[in-house]
């Protein structure tokens, strides 16, 4: 419980001064590595977002990024295209089903206990520019990249007519 406290004193404590605090999870036994934001929704009443299978630096960048940009007013659309989060790799979001919050925005339940912040998965492109959804991704995209819907593809526009 003290653990719980002095957890939650330090990510308010960064949210608060930087506007949002970014958890990094390790891999684990064949799941890959995920980092969230914490504090987003608390300070300027925009959506925590999750990446998935990212590198800790690169997963940093992109979420300071979004922290950034989410702060100066811009919104996240599900099914658009984003650039300028990484070098030549376009991104999109996609609405996470509460079903994955305890998951994956566990950190996010010690500023928020009852999870009643909206969150979103920011998708990154492979090098060759697929999605992982599309049949012609790299081997093993899709289980590195899960979608966090209840279906585990995009729910929020229709792939390859009205998103990416």
């Amino acid at each position: 419980m003290a653990d719980d406290q002095e957890l939650r004193r330090r990510l308010r404590t960064a949210a608060e001064e930087d506007g949002v605090a970014i958890v990094h999870v390790a891999e684990e036994r064949n799941a890959p590595p995920f980092a969230q934001t914490v504090g987003v929704y608390r300070s300027c009443g925009m959506p925590e977002v999750v990446v998935i299978g990212l590198p800790p630096k690169v997963a940093h960048a992109v979420l300071s990024t979004y922290s950034e940009r989410a702060r100066a007013g811009e919104d996240f659309v599900p099914g658009r295209c984003y650039e300028r989060f990484l070098k030549d790799l376009p991104v999109t979001f996609e609405r996470v089903h509460r079903g994955f919050y305890a998951e994956y925005f566990g950190h996010a339940f010690l500023l928020n206990r009852k999870g009643t912040f909206p969150a979103l998965q920011m998708i990154v492109a492979a090098p060759d520019g697929s999605w992982p959804w599309q049949p012609d991704a790299p081997g093993g995209f899709a289980q590195y990249q899960p979608v966090l819907t209840d279906s585990g593809r995009p729910e929020s526009w229709v792939p390859g007519e009205t998103g990416p």
